[in-house]
């Protein structure tokens, strides 16, 4: 390893476990992006804007942006007044993470350059459409209607699963 003499700081340094490296430097960390985007998915379910939210942690709306979209890591502090907010467990917050992100290797080797990336596809649960018809099916207050509605859109899509 060789110090930067500007800063003092150690260049090439690598994590204490398995001599493994760090991203690069302005990469945003595939988890991050993960987090923040279950953050906006709560946040666009109950309907908020990302100025309302900003204003329940004391943050702007830019802020909200940043971490939405993975930009700024979000602490954990912050994350549990999120998950107070946005009324669920923390836990939400990494629900539905892709498996190569679990794993050191599938972090380290999203975003470098060298390596070809496959398009992402977007997520159909962050859908406008998607959040619409969920929250337009919670204000149904007829349990029986709820549940025909819900039998329906299974039946509807099971017709189209099966080319008929």
């Amino acid at each position: 390893m060789t110090e930067d003499k500007t800063t003092g700081r150690r260049k090439g340094r690598t994590h204490s476990r398995g001599d493994v490296q760090r991203l690069p430097p302005g990469t945003p960390n595939p988890v991050d992006i993960h987090v923040g985007s279950r953050v906006r998915l709560r946040r666009t379910l109950l309907g908020l804007s990302q100025e309302k939210l900003g204003e329940a942690v004391g943050l702007t709306f830019q802020q909200i942006q940043k971490y939405e979209r993975g930009a700024n890591r979000i602490g954990a502090s912050r994350l549990f007044e999120f998950s107070r907010i946005l009324d669920v467990p923390v836990s939400f917050f990494f629900d539905d993470m892709p498996e190569r992100l679990k794993s050191h290797e599938g972090r380290l080797g999203w975003g470098l350059a060298d390596q070809p990336q496959s398009a992402l596809e977007p997520d159909p649960l962050t859908r406008r459409e998607t959040l619409e018809l969920v929250r337009a099916y919670y204000r149904i207050s007829d349990p029986q209607v709820r549940k025909r509605l819900f039998e329906l859109a299974k039946s509807l899509g099971s017709v189209e699963e099966s080319g008929a």
